[in-house]
């Protein structure tokens, strides 16, 4: 449900809709919405939006299978832009990038390298979460992480405890450095763990938020 009665007639009838990355908060896309997009949005779970140039509905998608599932839709203080948390099922971006931020526009100078939209740096802990789910989906031959899920819960606990000791260790005696490389492992081969036990980063940190409450 939403809360509060926007405010369509600012924009004659429509809202921009910033989309946001519920688990990263990357902004993946803005579209607009009229009255009858933001409910089919709220009834069925999936962003649809008003297209200005066709006058029509479209959900972001439905051609693609690239789905845009909603968590929950906020208004600013004024009523007339939508901020919508959604869970990507692939790419938003029609160029096939994560997010429409992340390609670079018309007559861009792309010598320099592929384009990086803006991302928080805290996000690539749950990009690299997508990559160990697409690892346990795929399986790819070579992979440690493959080879990991394959030996199974109880060897990944015991590499996260022997990550755990030395990370300490690090902590105690080691420079900087160390502690940083430790830790990586360490965190690296605890979400490897949480994927095992079919846990993720949203429950982990609701569990913290619960505590910290």
């Amino acid at each position: 449900m939403l809360s509060g009665e926007p405010d369509w007639e600012k924009l004659d009838g429509l809202l921009p809709a910033v989309v946001q990355d519920a688990l990263d908060g990357r902004v993946l896309m803005l579209g607009y919405m009229n009255p009858e997009a933001l409910q089919v949005t709220l009834d069925s779970g999936k962003v649809t939006f008003f297209s200005r140039s066709r006058k029509t509905l479209w959900t972001k998608g439905e051609t693609s299978g690239n789905h845009l599932e909603l968590v929950d839709a906020t208004l600013d203080c004024d009523r007339d832009t939508l901020l919508v948390r959604a869970r990507p099922a692939g790419p938003t971006c029609h160029t096939g990038a994560d997010t429409c931020f992340d390609s670079p526009g018309p007559g861009a100078d792309t010598r320099a390298g592929p384009h990086a939209g803006p991302r928080p740096d805290l996000a690539f802990l749950a990009e690299l979460e997508r990559v160990i789910l697409d690892r346990d989906r795929e399986r790819p031959e070579g992979s440690y992480t493959t080879r990991l899920l394959e030996e199974g819960v109880k060897r990944i606990a015991q590499k996260v405890g022997e990550e755990g000791v030395e990370t300490a260790l690090a902590g105690v005696a080691g420079e900087a450095e160390e502690v940083l490389e430790e830790a990586s492992d360490l965190l690296y081969h605890l979400l490897v763990l949480l994927r095992a036990r079919d846990l993720d980063l949203e429950e982990l940190v609701a569990t913290l938020r619960a505590r910290h409450g």
